[in-house]
């Protein structure tokens, strides 16, 4: 009498061990996984994973019948099959950069450094002034493809009569990848050296963009690159060295992260092989130079989707509902485990402040209002540089100062044209060092 109203109860216990044993197996597996540092594309955990629980599982029934043996295989196989997916490639192993822009040639520039960088040039329009010294662009990201939107204020800079050039850092966008160990800041100064010096046109002006602005910070510490440097724009700067990088604290005004709409669009993270990858990456379980998946299967798995709210950080609050598109499926291209070495390379760097304390490079600091980057970093760069000659505080945009949004185009490039032409800031030259303290204080 008592089994049939006992019989439910057994089934759901039964039911939840099984659910236990498949979890059990698939965190075993993930375990193994950052052990081996995904050895085999993951396969040497998996084998090792799905024996254990074969072995153990037969051991416990040996005493039972073989089709009682196969049901309690059952999680076994389940927890395999989940396993087993995120060992497979769904996208190709073999990088696949974006196609050429329609509106603008590329190049290929061999650099001394070993690099092959793609690059672009916006000589200036016809009916402008012509000015004499060529403007550099330093994209941010780090690793990644220079945006649409970028493009379109590079050519707002040509009309203006600059001769613009831009270059995609090794192993973003079109540019050649390197072995993954060979991705590091200071190797990102280098290529820039070894870029002015293939440009062969004297010192530059250069705009450097958030990670492009660390680049070009650092470059301004280095004696042999800060020669090729005629002006510096720094705009938006991360941290610039190791110490800097350990500063937390406030960023700027509220951004439209947790307000926009969530991206649309495929995601990366959407399939376990990809999601499992880079999570546990980002995570710093697995090294960038994981044997789970190639650099160029991650660069050709990762979609504009996948920023997510990085995407969103780098507007105002109030412009949460009308984001631009920054890119195309076709043109979008980043790199995360090469942006994920590039950052830890940073972090690990000693103190760049006495170099910068000799820097002689004129310079400019960029500052948005709702800057999704910790203030700190930026005012360390401030404080660092003496030659720093004004601070621009650009009111009403985010760490995406040039978006395409109202008048934020021409603001911010009449902020950049005011310093390298030597003509009056449009803005207050606020903060100033002193003033540090009163910002920070501000939270402004």
């Amino acid at each position: 009498m008592h089994r049939p109203r006992n019989r439910p109860v057994r089934v759901v216990a039964r039911l939840g061990l099984a659910l236990a044993a498949a979890i059990g197996l698939i965190v075993l597996f993930l375990a193994l996984l950052v052990v081996t540092d995904g050895a085999w594309s993951g396969f040497a955990a998996w084998v090792t994973a799905v024996g254990s629980g074969t072995v153990a599982t037969l051991l416990l029934t040996r005493r039972r019948s073989w089709p009682q043996r196969f049901t309690r295989l059952l999680p076994v196989l389940l927890a395999a099959a989940l396993a087993g997916s995120v060992c497979v490639p769904t996208v190709p192993t073999q990088r696949r950069p974006p196609a050429d822009l329609p509106f603008v040639a590329t190049e290929r520039w061999d650099l001394a450094t070993g690099s092959r960088v793609a690059v672009y040039h916006y000589p200036p329009a016809p009916a402008s002034v012509r000015r004499p010294t060529p403007l550099v662009y330093l994209h941010g990201g780090p690793i990644r493809a220079i945006s649409l939107i970028d493009h379109r204020f590079l050519k707002l800079l040509a009309d203006k009569g600059y001769d613009v050039y831009a270059y995609e850092q090794a192993g973003g966008g079109r540019s050649d990848l390197l072995p993954i160990r060979e991705y590091t800041i200071d190797r990102l100064v280098r290529d820039l050296d070894a870029f002015l010096d293939r440009l062969g046109k004297g010192p530059a002006d250069v705009l450097g963009f958030s990670a492009g602005a660390v680049v070009l910070t650092r470059a301004m510490a280095d004696p042999q690159a800060a020669a090729r440097l005629h002006r510096a724009v720094i705009a938006e700067p991360g941290p610039m060295d190791g110490p800097t990088a350990a500063i937390g604290g406030q960023t700027g005004r509220p951004s439209a992260r947790g307000l926009a709409p969530a991206p649309t669009g495929p995601r990366s993270t959407h399939v376990p092989r990809y999601a499992v990858a880079l999570g546990l990456m980002r995570l710093g379980l697995l090294s960038p130079d994981t044997a789970l998946i190639g650099q160029a299967e991650g660069d050709n798995a990762f979609r504009a989707a996948d920023l997510g709210g990085d995407t969103a950080s780098a507007y105002c609050a109030r412009d949460a509902h009308r984001i631009p598109a920054e890119d195309t499926a076709e043109t979008f291209s980043f790199s995360p485990a090469a942006s994920l070495r590039i950052q830890q390379t940073v972090k690990d760097s000693p103190a760049i402040t006495a170099p910068l304390g000799l820097a002689r490079t004129p310079a400019m600091l960029m500052i948005a209002e709702c800057s999704s980057q910790v203030r700190a970093w930026e005012t360390a760069v401030l404080a660092a540089v003496p030659t720093i000659r004004r601070t621009q505080y650009l009111p009403g945009v985010g760490h995406r100062m040039w978006n395409g949004l109202d008048d934020n185009n021409e603001r911010a490039g009449a902020v950049i044209t005011a310093f390298l032409e030597d003509r009056p800031a449009p803005l207050p030259d606020y903060p100033k060092p002193a003033d540090i303290p009163a910002f920070l204080g501000d939270h402004r």
